[in-house]
């Protein structure tokens, strides 16, 4: 019988070892490509939970918003039918003659307290008065030309008479100062 050539002795171990190095490789290669897998879905699920975050966040800050907005605006219908109530109790007061006055005494104390109270309760809901003058400029983000005419002595754009005040609801627009304004400029 013949021996075995020391060199098919080694080429066999050297196969088999090129074996078990491929078979090595091929689970380190299946290894990696499922830790890559494994990353690219922790990096997409980061993105999401981090796109939630964003539109949780955001919902948040949208909803302050508008609870802040229903406070401050929410009662602007119900303001501005108080309105004509106040239009109304500031005529009664300026219309009493001193006469009206001596005779009517306690009940025109009770409306101007009302009045009172009406402005408090005004004023502690953010509601203010826009109360221009004769000889102001006209303003048409606070007031409403209710007509025109030429003036002798005024500018153009001037206030010539105050038909009615106009009311502000924090930072908005309630009711315009309803006003005459100057046509011309007059000498």
């Amino acid at each position: 019988m013949a021996e075995p050539k020391n060199d098919d002795f080694l080429d066999d171990i050297d196969a088999a070892e090129q074996d078990e190095f491929a078979d090595t490789i091929a689970e380190i290669d299946d290894e990696a490509l499922e830790l890559d897998q494994l990353r690219a879905e922790r990096d997409q699920l980061k993105d999401r939970f981090m796109r939630a975050l964003a539109d949780a966040e955001n919902a948040r800050k949208r909803s302050d918003k508008d609870r802040r907005e229903a406070e401050n605006y929410g009662g602007s219908k119900l303001a501005r039918d108080m309105l004509p109530v106040y239009d109304n109790m500031k005529r009664a007061l300026e219309a009493a003659t001193d006469e009206q006055r001596e005779v009517s005494g306690p009940l025109l104390e009770g409306v101007e307290l009302t009045m009172r109270e009406l402005l408090n309760v005004f004023k502690k809901h953010g509601i203010e008065i826009i109360a221009p003058e004769v000889g102001d400029r006209f303003d048409p983000k606070l007031h409403q030309a209710m007509f025109e005419a030429p003036v002798p002595d005024t500018k153009a754009g001037d206030i010539i008479q105050v038909a009615a005040e106009g009311f502000m609801l924090h930072d908005r627009l309630l009711r315009p100062a309803q006003v005459g304004v100057s046509s011309m400029t007059g000498s």
